[in-house]
């Protein structure tokens, strides 16, 4: 027991209590909805701090995941980085084996909100893939919405994505790569330019030229995923998909040809009134 995880959660304890924050580790327990005689044994070394009680941690006193998890930074956030902080909810198996999360159309508005409920994504539907890659890591997969990013991806198409982690933003998003951007109220699959040291900011670029780039502030991205694979419909067989076509251009030669006739009746009517 007792991992370099637990060991840095009991350095960040032991500052509450030397700086005054909390009077106890009893107050400290209980503040976080924790038993005294459990936390006693992670202060002991008897047993490991759980994530739960990490996720907690930092939603009240503000302890910084980074110091936690790499031993880098301060042991606590400041006021404005506390903020725009978002606990990341994870769903395991019972192998605890990470789920892949997949969050559909519908569900979007509510993953981007400002306080996103642990319960709201365990209750998304999760699956798992064989390639290894999936294996390590934190991975979601969104739905594609619109027709924005055609023809690169479709409305309909699923994307498969890796989690970055905001410590990694400034250097990680790569120029031109498809990423998926939670911001404070929506959910976006774009092509990104990184402008994150220039200017605070991500540009998104839509692959469908009809669409204008536009610009989000670092302070209202919540969330930045690497898409990775997609997943399509499946495709009719090359001899229905050339009937299909050719069934299109048929209806598409029809509209040309009424409209062509609608316009020539048209310009006979402007004339036989310019005659008159």
């Amino acid at each position: 027991m007792n991992s370099i995880v637990t060991k840095r959660f009991i350095n960040c304890h032991n500052k509450l209590k030397e700086e005054g924050t909390v009077r106890s580790s009893r107050q400290f327990a209980l503040s976080l909805e924790y038993l005294p005689q459990s936390l006693s044994e992670i202060l002991k070394g008897r047993r490991d701090v759980t994530i739960e009680l990490l996720r907690k941690s930092i939603e009240e006193y503000k302890v910084n995941p980074v110091y936690i998890y790499t031993g880098e930074g301060p042991m606590f956030m400041s006021e404005e980085d506390h903020k725009s902080f978002r606990v990341l909810t994870i769903v395991t198996n019972s192998q605890d084996d990470e789920r892949i999360v997949h969050v559909p159309t519908p569900a979007q508005a509510g993953y981007a909100g400002e306080m996103t409920d642990p319960t709201f994504i365990q209750d998304l539907p999760t699956y798992s893939l064989p390639d290894y890659k999936y294996k390590v890591g934190t991975h979601r997969s969104f739905d594609v919405a619109g027709d924005s990013m055609e023809p690169t991806l479709f409305e309909g198409d699923k994307v498969i994505c890796s989690y970055l982690e905001p410590t990694l933003w400034d250097s990680s998003i790569k120029d031109n790569y498809v990423y998926v951007i939670v911001t404070r109220g929506d959910v976006l699959v774009k092509r990104v330019t990184n402008k994150l040291k220039a200017s605070k900011q991500v540009e998104l670029i839509s692959d469908n030229n009809y669409y204008e780039p536009f610009h989000v502030d670092v302070g209202d991205l919540r969330e930045v995923w690497y898409v990775r694979a997609k997943i399509s419909p499946f495709l009719p067989s090359p001899q229905n998909a050339s009937s299909y076509i050719s069934d299109e251009v048929k209806e598409l030669r029809k509209t040309i040809t009424e409209q062509t006739r609608m316009i020539s009746n048209l310009n006979q009517s402007i004339e036989t009134m310019l005659k008159v």
